[in-house]
This record gives C-alpha cells, structure tokens and sequence, in this order.
C-alpha cells in the first residue's frame, strides 16, 4: 500500500496541480510542499484534512492506511469542500486542454460553481464555434 507522501503526489498529479499550486492552498511555499512528497517532512493533521476535503478522499487514503479513497462525507462536494481549480483541471482537459496554466491559480481559486460553470460553457461554445469554421472552409 501507498504511504503519504506516495498519496499526496498522486492525488497532486491526478488533479493536474504544481507543487506551487498546493502550497499556496495549504499555505506554505512550494520546497515545504515539496518535501511532503519526498517523505522529508509531514504535513499538519490540519493540512491532511484540508487536502481530503479538496481531493475528496478519506484522510486514512492519503495517510496510506487504506486503499479505499472514499469517504461518503466527504463526497457530497458540499461549498465548504468545493475547488474551482481542480474542477475546471478536469473539464479543461475533457476540452482538450493539455496545460490550463493561463490563468492565474490566485484570481480563479475564488470562483464559485456559476462562475466556473460560465468559464465552461464559454470553453465549449468556443471550440464550438472554431469546429464550425473548420467544417466551413
């Protein structure tokens, strides 16, 4: 089975995310971050749960003492839990969008579920439109 800093890499690289970006959710710099991974230090009980609510897995799955991630309190994705980056990660790369790093991770992280549903909708409507300039030509 995986231990933490196996878990916080995968979770990390799951969603698409720098070292950077996770530092600056936790609050600490990249290199501390960074040495979560590398098993040099230990994340606080504080930034485990904090990163269980954002990858919506059990703390017991990043500290590697289960290999079961799910954790149906966890699942339900409620506000307080909701991560506009990771959830427009995953549609960016539904759309096609290898490395979503034109934007600025500290101006979009505050948008709520409207907003990053607009950015979306716009995403596709303007792939839409290129689709159907292409089959014009």
């Amino acid at each position: 089975m995986a231990d933490l800093k196996d878990r916080l890499r995968e979770l990390r690289k799951k969603y698409k995310l720098t070292q950077k970006d996770v530092g600056m959710f936790l609050g600490v710099s990249e290199s501390a971050y960074g040495y979560y991974e590398q098993g040099r230090n230990e994340p606080s009980i504080e930034s485990i749960r904090r990163l269980s609510n954002k990858y919506g897995v059990s703390p017991a799955y990043i500290l590697g003492e289960t290999s079961n991630p799910t954790n149906n309190e966890l699942n339900k994705n409620t506000e307080e839990t909701y991560d506009p980056i990771s959830y427009l990660n995953e549609h960016f790369e539904k759309l096609g969008v290898k490395d979503a790093g034109f934007y600025d991770y500290e101006k979009w992280k505050h948008l709520n579920r409207e907003e990053v549903e607009d950015v979306i909708k716009h995403f596709e409507f303007v792939l839409h439109k290129a689709e159907q300039r292409k089959k014009g030509k």
